[in-house]
């Protein structure tokens, strides 16, 4: 049998086929747990994809039909490469950005500069190294304090979708959402509590373990509730409320139907002049590229890591797949796109275990984008914005569980420290970097009292010698 070691390209220089993912078409793609786990999985992430993407296409004029053409192929890469649900989200900072009111919308060609620019720098830092070297060196609570405020960030927008009513082309929440309605509270809340039940804090049972195994470890009074979580774990809760969601576009729009065009976008190369590349740069890019380092790869591998410790994950691989997915695809207007830990939260939190499942959504793309084209816009403009926030909701708070493993309370005040700054300043960045100064600074602070406590030892142990001669 051949070993793992041994799948990665040889066409490669032997010092770089460690930073490479490990892959095969029959590992990458193989379940790992249902089919429809799985498939619950793989709209996960959609939470976050869809009112960006709605968003820009609106306000921004992005071709929706390329977008989904070229992050379907991301997906269906990155799931074989990988063999995890490796998420392709938007780049949440470039996005905020150009459909910002502050200033002028930025336009295609200014989107795509800042997209190219970000992925340069991260083929960069991931091609020479830098990447895995500032990855192995940032203090644990200072990435578990990025993940916490992420996902807090994501846990907020989503409840605003649950309470009110959105208005995606201003990025402004409008009046609270009425009770009823085919995008009510009560709807809302029905998938919430429907996803809840099914899937309960996000703990998975271990369909490989027999049942048997699993009642012997249990009083002989919870083998019926065990016997009734393996049911319910099973219902692909996410698909199903997104299918609901599909289907309600259409009844409370039916007149979308005439405005279908068959066929996919018309790709053509963006042409960027050297205004745009300034623009987009200064506007957009500088912005995004920490967070990008800090959200797309750091938090992602270590995320991975926690959630997928047998799968390798380097940060290498995962900066080099951002800059390579977005030097391809920003040229032909697609949507700058990165890896973003809350979309492998969710996907994970609804099922995904495998590269499977985002090449379940990588599919389902290609088709619609091949199929309708641009004017899927029409259906996603009917999508209720409620069950959106379910899903984001899911996700965001998966991720923040994440840093529920520091353990002392050093730890803590690092994590919460960074957290609370990267939120209120709207910064990961700041975040991070008052947490890289707090961690030294108490790292300083143990350090003066070990040398203060091996003083007054030395000093003791002196004394006592005096006394004796």
């Amino acid at each position: 049998m051949e070993s793992p070691h041994q799948t990665a390209s040889p066409i490669l220089p032997g010092r770089w086929r460690r930073y490479l993912p490990r892959f095969s078409c029959a590992t990458s793609f193989r379940l790992k747990t249902s089919f429809w786990s799985e498939l619950g999985g793989s709209v996960g992430d959609l939470g976050t994809y869809i009112p960006i993407v709605l968003a820009l296409t609106l306000v921004n004029q992005l071709d929706l039909g390329t977008t989904l053409i070229f992050t379907a192929l991301y997906n269906i890469i990155t799931g074989f490469l990988f063999g995890i649900p490796m998420p392709v989200q938007p780049m949440k900072s470039i996005a905020a950005v150009a459909i910002s009111e502050s200033q002028t919308h930025l336009t295609v060609p200014q989107i795509m500069a800042a997209g190219i620019s970000t992925a340069s720098v991260l083929l960069l830092l991931g091609a020479t190294g830098l990447m895995s070297f500032f990855y192995r060196f940032i203090p644990l609570p200072v990435v578990r304090g990025v993940q916490l405020s992420q996902g807090l960030s994501f846990a907020f927008s989503a409840i605003k979708y649950i309470r009110y009513n959105q208005d995606f082309a201003t990025s402004k929440s409008g009046s609270a959402r009425s009770w009823l309605g085919l995008d009510g509270l009560i709807l809302a809340l029905s998938a919430l509590l429907f996803v809840v039940l099914t899937t309960g804090s996000g703990d998975s049972i271990d369909e490989s373990e027999p049942q048997s195994l699993l009642e012997s470890r249990e009083p002989h009074r919870r083998r019926r509730p065990v016997r009734r979580i393996r049911i319910l774990s099973a219902i692909p809760s996410a698909i199903l409320v997104f299918l609901l969601g599909l289907i309600l576009c259409f009844v409370r729009n039916p007149s979308i139907v005439k405005d279908l065009k068959f066929g996919p976008s018309k790709i053509h190369v963006v042409k960027i002049s050297w205004d745009d590349w300034k623009t987009g740069f200064v506007r957009a890019a500088i912005p995004q590229i920490p967070l990008s380092v800090l959200n797309s790869v750091i938090a992602v591998c270590k995320l991975s890591a926690d959630l997928f410790p047998e799968k390798e994950v380097s940060a290498t691989a995962v900066s080099v797949s951002v800059g390579v997915m977005n030097l391809v695809g920003c040229w032909f207007g697609a949507m700058p796109v990165c890896h973003g830990a809350g979309g492998l939260a969710g996907q994970y939190r609804f099922g995904g275990r495998s590269g499977a499942s985002v090449l379940f959504l990588g599919i389902g793309k290609l088709i619609l984008g091949l199929v309708f084209g641009n004017s899927f816009v029409k259906i996603l403009g009917e999508f209720p914005i409620g069950l959106l926030g379910v899903l984001l909701l899911f996700s965001g708070i998966e991720l923040a569980m994440a840093s529920k493993d520091m353990n002392t309370k050093e730890e803590s005040f690092v994590m919460l420290l960074c957290a609370a700054v990267s939120m209120t300043g709207s910064s990961a960045a700041l975040g991070f970097g008052c947490g890289i100064v707090l961690f030294l600074l108490l790292k300083l602070r143990e350090l003066n009292c070990f040398s203060s406590s091996l003083n007054k030892s030395i000093d003791s142990n002196d004394i006592d010698s005096n006394l004796l001669h």
